[in-house]
């Protein structure tokens, strides 16, 4: 008999994160790698957010905190939910986490019990149905296409409902295809959630701020209010700001699972780091300038990729309306033949050929439920993007 809890025989690691390691393995070994696999801005954080922190330190605000936030960032995250969703929390109804992460995590481990189900449309972030399986739930992946623009329809969404089922994960901009919900078609999911009362919505809007014209973000309980009383809206500071390594994630709610979250994190992490939301204070009173000068070079960036990637051979790349990745199909690369004389037949192969072969790290469709597709993330400079593509291309080109 393992040692091992049992539980974990139900997940995997973070295909995400064992790219990003993969790339500096290889990296470290000498090789010249350009990773297009980490979510994470490569832009600095702000000045003022660093100077916020240092203040911090200086002023001696290095002891524990309420374990799920000091009242003065829950404080800013109220007066954000207000000031650009139109939503009222009050401090009570504010959680504060290491991360959206631990955030998501202790919602599911505070209300999951067996046989409860979580609706999570596919392709979706790689932490969603492992979190949902370590909390003893059952993941109900509905399927998305190319051809939808890899949203969810109502139709789907009425079909995956069941007496069993407790959430919907819900993401827009999404992680990894970028495809963005409009006001039109997020009120027809809310319409079939409001036929639904047993449903709750956790609701994930971490790249709320990294949404391109004229696509304009909003969020489930803008749509329909009714959905206040069993939406938990999650947000954080790591995309907007540029402060992934920070570590701050938050989100409003219910009382009552707001409650829940909060014993959770406290026989768990107990609070955040009290520097780092002490600069997370900052980041949301502070200058906005950041957010709409990051958004214009991720659009440009974006409009490189899909068009260079949209010259190789076999791939076909949509437009994301938001966050900062791609997600290109490979469909017409299946079954034809790499330099190594291996067969692509399905999505890793194509990124482990990519990898070997040209010495680009992405992650492929598997990973996140859809596949033939792979995710590239174009957080990264102009240079190294079009260097990238370069080489997506002869890689394809090379396919015979």
């Amino acid at each position: 008999m393992s040692f091992l809890a049992e539980s974990l025989s139900r997940i995997k690691p973070s295909p995400t994160i064992a790219v990003t390691a993969k790339a500096r393995a290889l990296k470290a070994e000498g090789r010249d790698i350009i990773g297009l696999g980490a979510g994470e801005p490569d832009f600095d954080t702000p000045q003022h957010i660093k100077d916020a922190a240092i203040e911090a330190m200086n002023a001696g605000k290095t002891k524990y905190t309420d374990p799920d936030g000091i009242p003065e960032l829950k404080d800013a995250i109220s007066a954000k939910f207000e000031r650009e969703n139109g939503l009222k929390y009050e401090r009570k109804q504010v959680s504060v986490g290491t991360g959206g992460k631990q955030v998501l995590y202790n919602a599911l481990i505070a209300t999951l019990n067996p046989g409860d189900e979580v609706i999570i449309p596919a392709p979706y972030w790689v932490s969603y149905p492992d979190m949902v399986l370590l909390g003893g739930g059952t993941p109900v992946v509905v399927e998305t296409s190319l051809e939808s623009a890899f949203k969810m329809t109502p139709a789907a969404l009425e079909a995956a409902i069941t007496p069993k089922t407790k959430w919907l994960i819900f993401n827009s901009p999404s992680n990894p295809s970028g495809a963005g919900y409009s006001r039109d078609e997020l009120k027809a999911l809310t319409d079939v959630l409001m036929r639904h009362p047993h449903v709750w919505v956790m609701t994930d809007d971490m790249y709320e701020h990294i949404a391109y014209e004229p696509f304009e973000f909003v969020t489930p309980v803008q749509v329909e209010p009714g959905l206040y009383s069993r939406t938990l809206t999650v947000n954080g500071v790591s995309k907007a700001y540029s402060m992934t390594g920070w570590r701050i994630g938050y989100a409003g709610g219910p009382e009552e699972l707001i409650s829940a979250m909060r014993k959770v994190q406290s026989q768990s992490t107990s609070n955040p780091c009290s520097i780092s939301q002490w600069a997370a204070v900052a980041a949301l009173n502070g200058p906005q300038d950041y957010i709409a000068e990051s958004r214009e070079a991720f659009q440009r960036r974006r409009d490189l990729v899909v068009s260079m990637l949209n010259q190789c051979s076999g791939l076909t790349c949509p437009t994301p309306e938001g966050a900062f990745y791609v997600y290109p199909s490979i469909a017409g690369c299946i079954g034809r033949k790499a330099p190594s004389g291996k067969v692509i037949g399905n999505d890793e192969d194509f990124v482990t050929e990519l990898l070997e072969v040209e010495g680009v790290a992405a992650v492929h469709g598997a990973a996140f439920g859809t596949s033939p597709n792979f995710r590239v993330s174009y957080a990264t400079s102009d240079e190294a993007l079009e260097e990238a593509c370069t080489r997506i291309q002869r890689f394809c080109g090379s396919l015979s």
